[in-house]
């Protein structure tokens, strides 16, 4: 096994992004993984219990970039929210203004906070890195235009803006174009439920990864909400958000690396404390992995996948999971032949154009990607060593990671991009290895 430490490269003008030489393992692996919470799940729980009737308490919430810009926007908007050991402790505040919300790279922060700004009385700026300027955002902005809030976009439909609280929202009949995100529709049924009339939310159109707005509807009925499914859409009554405190459940879409190891490897990874009951799209993750012929079974530990000599290729539309496409794509990359995977064309406004990025680093190593205008056909070719881009995505550093397995040589640009949703990935890859992968100054 070579590769895992991280080398930071220094220019004339100062240190650059350091670069990350995966750790390739040729033996099969065998190991047992556990994972921090939900990035999803907190994301929701944060901003539920900012806005519910009392003090509530998260219990292991993941603790990274995207949530903790989601705490830190919460904060900034009135709310309290404390550290005791690895929980959040949130005690609702009125909301107020003015106030600057950084949503970094955070599709969450940058949908589910703008409605929630529509409640504080003063203007609420809602900015970010330089390509979340580049993140759809007008089917949202347009939505509470629409409900009476004023917004400030300059015409573009994405960030930076300015909401102009008031201390209320009327609420009521809204159509929404989702079509580029179901955060918008997440975002608005959060906090529909302190809106003066609610919201009787009509789609315009179709929804991507609806399991995840299935999620929020979900979430929101155990907080009491009273959430009805319409022919159209969504219909949420006016009234209290109850205070509950929440066990948040492992990232299941952070799990897919890992079990994606043992399909490359041929050996076995089980991932500690996989929920039986979920609404975490990741736990399409067995039905998947199945069918790229991974051996998938729940144990009294979690869930355990075991991979055979080769990998089949996939034939999948992975609309409803499309956070699951990087990593599915680099097993593609190394399978026994040709994948196509469709249902994706949303992925271009994600933190990077996933499709893109993905067919330059699929083609470095030795692949043939055509792109689809909504998923990728990916033929594998002779393996060759590349040092790739992960584009400030973590799920490309991901992608990158599982390739590296198989492929030695592979090196990816800014691992940090991790830091998004898993800040120790790079360490806690090299333990499911067997090696340290620390930082080498």
């Amino acid at each position: 096994m070579t590769g895992g430490g991280v080398v930071r490269r220094t220019g004339q003008n100062g240190p650059v992004n350091p670069v990350w030489t995966t750790p390739h393992r040729p033996s099969p692996v065998d190991a047992v993984v556990s994972l921090p919470g939900s990035k999803s799940i907190t994301a929701r729980a944060l901003v539920l219990a900012a806005l519910a009737d009392g003090p509530s308490r998260l219990v292991r919430p993941l603790r990274a970039r995207d949530t903790d810009l989601m705490a830190d926007g919460l904060r900034a908007l009135g709310a309290r929210i404390e550290d005791d050991g690895a929980d959040w402790l949130v005690t609702p505040q009125p909301l107020r203004g003015p106030a600057e919300v950084d949503a970094g790279l955070a599709g969450t922060v940058l949908r589910f906070l703008p409605p929630v700004a529509a409640l504080a009385d003063g203007p609420v700026r809602v900015d970010g890195d330089a390509r979340l300027r580049d993140r759809p955002n007008a089917g949202l902005l347009a939505a509470l235009r629409a409900l009476g809030v004023e917004i400030d976009d300059g015409g573009r439909g994405r960030a930076p803006f300015t909401v102009h609280g008031t201390g209320r929202v009327r609420g009521g009949a809204v159509e929404v174009d989702a079509s580029e995100s179901s955060q918008i529709v997440s975002g608005l049924l959060l906090a529909a439920a302190r809106f003066e009339e609610g919201v009787d939310l009509r789609l315009t159109g179709g929804v991507p990864s609806m399991p995840h707005v299935e999620m929020t509807v979900t979430t929101l009925r155990e907080h009491g909400v009273d959430v009805v499914t319409t022919d159209r859409g969504w219909r949420v009554a006016p009234g209290a958000i109850a205070a509950i405190d929440r066990v948040v459940e492992p990232d299941l879409s952070n799990a897919a690396p890992f079990l994606a190891a043992a399909l490359v490897t041929g050996g076995r990874v089980t991932v500690r404390d996989w929920p039986h009951v979920t609404t975490q799209p990741g736990a399409q993750l067995d039905r998947l992995l199945s069918a790229m012929g991974a051996d998938v079974v729940r144990t009294a530990d979690g869930l355990q996948v075991t991979g055979g000599d080769h990998i089949r290729p996939l034939v999948a539309d992975l609309g409803e999971v499309g956070e699951l496409t990087p990593v599915l794509a680099a097993l593609c990359a190394l399978a026994d032949g040709t994948s196509r995977l469709t249902g994706v064309g949303h992925l271009r406004g994600h933190e990077t154009d996933r499709l893109q990025a993905l067919d330059e680093v699929l083609t470095a190593v030795g692949a043939q990607v055509r792109q689809l205008p909504d998923g990728l056909v990916i033929e594998p070719g002779p393996h060759r060593a590349a040092q790739v881009d992960s584009y400030a995505d973590h799920r490309m550093v991901m992608a990158a990671a599982v390739l590296g397995l198989a492929i030695d040589g592979v090196a990816v640009a800014d691992p940090g991009a991790v830091t998004k949703t898993l800040p120790d990935f790079v360490d806690r890859w090299g333990g499911l290895l067997g090696e340290p992968a620390g930082v080498v100054p």
